[in-house]
């Protein structure tokens, strides 16, 4: 082969092989395992959109253990969502293994310290929400499948972490009935889908009671969230 043709086919050989062995560097060795995906956020739920007449009964923390409201949730057949924190039934367990192993209600996850998940990193927010649902898990035997942050306040890495931790949703409210204080917030009328808000303190039990005589007025029967959230 003269010299001159044989310089320009080597020429165009190495020009095929370049590309080739760059982008053997850029993708790396085949065998490489893939990066583990994130995880998708979870939806935000506020309100329900269905046309059963249905409300949603949430209970949130957990410190204030009043038998008579026990009494009521068991005697009315409640599937309320319970939102607690583990502190809150440490000293107690018993009160809510009734409410569980008796009567329709579910344990859901509210974290560990009732922290303001938004003032913290993706590793503080994993600790509060994963942490959450381990020990609601050894107590009960009842995975949470829904997260409340505290304070109703979240963000991008809040969703995300919900999910890394087992919740199928994270959950707001559409009307808070506690009452705080002297002060009890007006009754609403409730329509179907509504979640209501209430909270495990010195008032649960009068508000629980109003919570279902609104449910009554407007029609509706309370019931389970956790089949009602998409995933």
């Amino acid at each position: 082969m003269p010299r001159l043709r044989l310089r320009h086919a080597l020429r165009a050989a190495l020009a095929a092989l370049v590309p080739l062995a760059l982008l053997g560097a850029v993708a790396g060795p085949a065998h490489a395992a893939p990066e583990a995906a994130w995880p998708e956020p979870v939806p935000v739920v506020s309100h329900v959109e269905t046309t059963d007449p249905v409300v949603f009964i949430t209970i949130d923390d957990g410190w204030y253990h009043d038998p008579a409201a026990a009494k009521l949730l068991l005697d009315r057949r409640v599937p309320a969502s319970l939102f607690l924190l583990p502190g809150a039934y440490a000293y107690d367990s018993g009160y809510f293994h009734t409410l569980l192993d008796q009567g329709r209600s579910r344990v859901e996850n509210h974290t560990v310290d009732h922290p303001d998940l938004t003032t913290l990193d993706a590793a503080g927010q994993k600790a509060e929400v994963c942490g959450a649902r381990d020990r609601h898990l050894a107590q009960f035997g009842d995975g949470p499948r829904l997260l409340r942050p505290p304070y109703g306040t979240y963000d991008a890495t809040t969703r995300t972490t919900a999910r890394a931790c087992g919740a199928k949703a994270l959950v707001t409210w559409t009307y808070d009935m506690t009452t705080w204080g002297q002060w009890t917030p007006p009754t609403p009328s409730l329509k179907a889908g509504d979640i209501v808000l209430l909270h495990f303190n010195e008032t649960v039990t009068q508000d629980l009671r109003r919570a279902l005589d609104a449910a009554e007025a407007a029609g509706l029967t309370p019931a389970p969230l956790r089949d009602y959230v998409p995933e």
